[in-house]
């Protein structure tokens, strides 16, 4: 997996009939060099296929074909035992109302690269039938709280923030809350020079501002009901120009918080317990803004023993099995699909 902060590649190992989860395997990130992230950065909201987009697709596939062997290598475990990777790719455009997402990266270059049977291009289908073709991670969330007490969100903080609310009854509602790590990261590489805001220690250090705050959640994306999703370039860094990093930083780590809070009104009953994971977990000062703003208790991912860093490369091998054995990845609550919607694409080494 390698989400929309293009910091680099998860990989992790799960055992699974695509309904339960028997077992967990090791995990491991690998971190695109600056050439790649150059490469992608340069091809964000691209729709048609160019050398740009060819160069950058070639990259991603290498640097996940990289990323699995040293895996394989770092935890002694032979690629001949693995039956089956789920790949992402690397979304650049993602315009549902269009009927459009683009997630690059070469599944059958991936399977002959690796010698092992590849699925990918999990969103298209759904995208195609009128669905938002995001989330697509809810139906693993649920798999994961069977035996905590519900209703409960499983909140994945990446490049953009998505929630998955899980019903008593195992109903599923998902969306997209709005920015997540994007902005925060942008506005650090514009004005500190690093990459992220490590730890939130920049935010920590700085003052929100309170009128500008109140502006953003008057944001329209807000107000419109689920299923919504979302393009990496919809939120920007922008709306704190003018103010110092430190405060620039703050505001819009609460601006992250105040969206993820504001996205419980869609809720169909409201919930007591927020499970955090993502990159965004590693972010204490969000995560504290998360509970502030939401007057609810919050823990991390890892609290409940699950590897929140590798959550979302985990739910990726999960679908990946649930599209061999033709079960839905997407459902009507989820990302607003007509019906339960199958999808992937396997390609054989």
């Amino acid at each position: 997996m390698s989400g929309t902060s293009v910091d680099g590649v998860d990989v992790a190992l799960i055992e699974t009939d695509g309904e339960g989860v028997s077992s967990f395997g090791p995990s491991l990130t690998v971190a695109y060099d600056d050439e790649v992230r150059r490469l992608i950065k340069g091809v964000f909201g691209a729709e048609q296929a160019s050398a740009g987009t060819a160069a950058a697709e070639r990259a991603v596939t290498e640097a996940h074909a990289a990323a699995v062997r040293l895996w394989a290598d770092r935890h002694a475990i032979s690629l001949a035992s693995i039956d089956v990777v789920g790949f992402h790719g690397q979304t650049i455009s993602h315009r549902p109302e269009r009927r459009f997402t683009w997630q690059i990266g070469d599944g059958a270059a991936l399977a002959r690269a690796l010698g092992v049977r590849v699925v990918n291009d999990l969103r298209s289908a759904d995208v195609a039938a009128g669905g938002q073709g995001a989330p697509l991670v809810p139906i693993y969330h649920a798999a994961l709280v069977r035996r905590l007490a519900r209703p409960l969100a499983v909140l994945n903080v990446g490049g953009v923030a998505n929630v998955t609310w899980v019903g008593e009854d195992e109903t599923l509602v998902a969306f997209d809350t709005g920015p997540g790590n994007a902005p925060i990261d942008d506005w650090c590489a514009r004005r500190a020079g690093q990459r992220f805001d490590r730890n939130g220690a920049l935010a920590a250090a700085g003052r929100v501002d309170r009128a500008r705050l109140e502006r953003f959640s008057e944001h329209r994306y807000f107000a419109q009901m689920p299923p919504k999703s979302l393009d990496r370039g919809d939120f920007a860094d922008s709306w704190v120009d003018g103010l110092s990093v430190a405060d620039g930083a703050a505001t819009l780590t609460r601006g992250t918080a105040r969206a993820i809070a504001l996205a419980a009104r869609h809720f169909p009953q409201p919930v007591k317990q927020w499970v955090v994971c993502g990159g965004g977990a590693r972010n204490l000062t969000l995560v504290q803004a998360i509970a502030a703003e939401t007057r609810a208790e919050v823990i991390l991912a890892s609290d409940l023993g699950w590897d929140g860093d590798a959550l979302e490369a985990q739910a990726f091998a999960y679908l990946a099995v649930r599209s061999l054995r033709g079960l839905p990845l997407t459902f009507p609550g989820s990302t607003g699909a007509p019906r339960p919607m199958t999808g992937g694409r396997l390609h054989l080494p």
